[in-house]
C-alpha cells in the first residue's frame, strides 16, 4: 500500500469542532488526493477524529514522476501554510449515536455541493500568498449568496462547501448565483444537488442523501450545475429548464442514477 505522504487536521482544533483532514501521496507518475471534513473530540492520546461526511478522492495523471513529484510537493506545502498537523492513527466514518446519548432525528432537505474546479493547480500557480486571498473572497461570496437564499451552512470540504436548503428552488437559484459570483475571482465550480433524508444529533449528520449529493457534484463537469432526480421531480411545476446528462453509476451508491443538468 503506498504511503500517505501526509495526513492532518487544523491545529486550531478544540473538542467537538469541525474542521477539514486531508492526505497526498505519490505512486510513480500519479498523485492521489483525498480530503474531508473532520469532527475533533478530546485531546491529546485520547483524541478521536471522525468523518463528518465520507471524504472525496482525486487520482492526478501528471505524465512524468519528477511532474508527479513536483505537484505532491506543491500540494503539501499549501495546505502546511495553514497550519496543519501529523494526524496519527484512523478516522472513522461515523459514531455511534449512543457516544452522544442522544437519539438521531430524521431531517429532509435538499443539500447542495459545491467544489471548485482544478483547484490545486490555480494555487500552484498563484501561490499561497495570492490563494489564501481568493479563497477568502470565496468563502465570503459563497455565503453571501447562501445567506440570501435562506440556505444553511453544514461544513466546508477541503475548497468546497456542502449546504442545506428546505426548498429545491432555493437551492438551484442559490447555486447559479454563487456561479455568477465566484467567477469574478476567476474561479469555475462545479455543483451538485439531492433531495432526501439526512439525520441530526447535534453537530453531527449522517445519511446516505450526503453521499449521493457528493457523487452527483463529482460528475458535472465547470461551470455545471448537476441535480439528481429527486430534485427535478419536486420541480415539476417549475419554470426552470433541465437537460437529461446520462445514467450513471454514483460510486459507492446503489443502483444507478440519472442526473439533470440545471439550463441557463
Amino acid at each position: 500500500m503506498p504511503k500517505f505522504l501526509r495526513i492532518g487536521v487544523h491545529q486550531s482544533n478544540v473538542s467537538g469542532y469541525t474542521s477539514k483532514a486531508w492526505c497526498v501521496r505519490r505512486v510513480g507518475s500519479a498523485v492521489f488526493l483525498k480530503w474531508g471534513a473532520v469532527e475533533v473530540h478530546g485531546a491529546g492520546d485520547g483524541r478521536k477524529v471522525y468523518w463528518t461526511i465520507p471524504p472525496r478522492e482525486k487520482t492526478i495523471r501528471c505524465g512524468t514522476a519528477q511532474r508527479a513529484m513536483d505537484y505532491a510537493k506543491a500540494a503539501i506545502a499549501r495546505r502546511r501554510n495553514h497550519r496543519y498537523e501529523p494526524l496519527t492513527g484512523p478516522i472513522a466514518i461515523r459514531r455511534r449515536s449512543a457516544e452522544r446519548g442522544t437519539e438521531l432525528k430524521p431531517a429532509l432537505a435538499t443539500i447542495l455541493i459545491v467544489d471548485i474546479v482544478r483547484s490545486t493547480e490555480k494555487a500552484a500557480k498563484l501561490g499561497d500568498a495570492r490563494w489564501t486571498k481568493v479563497m477568502s473572497h470565496y468563502y465570503a461570496a459563497v455565503r453571501k449568496e447562501l445567506k440570501t437564499s435562506r440556505g444553511k451552512e453544514v461544513v466546508t470540504t477541503g475548497d468546497g462547501l456542502l449546504a442545506t436548503f428546505k426548498a429545491p428552488a432555493a437551492g438551484i437559484g442559490c447555486a447559479t448565483a454563487i456561479q455568477k459570483a465566484v467567477r469574478t475571482l476567476g474561479l469555475e465550480i462545479r455543483v451538485g444537488l439531492h433531495a432526501g433524508e439526512y439525520k441530526v444529533s447535534g453537530a453531527e449528520v449522517v445519511g446516505l442523501a450526503f453521499h449521493i449529493g457528493a457523487r452527483v457534484a463529482a460528475k458535472a463537469r465547470a461551470g455545471e450545475v448537476l441535480v439528481s432526480s429527486a430534485v427535478k421531480d419536486l420541480m415539476s411545476q417549475s419554470q426552470i429548464r433541465f437537460r437529461d446528462h446520462g445514467v450513471h453509476q454514483l460510486k459507492g451508491v446503489p443502483e444507478r442514477w440519472r442526473p439533470y443538468r440545471v439550463e441557463d
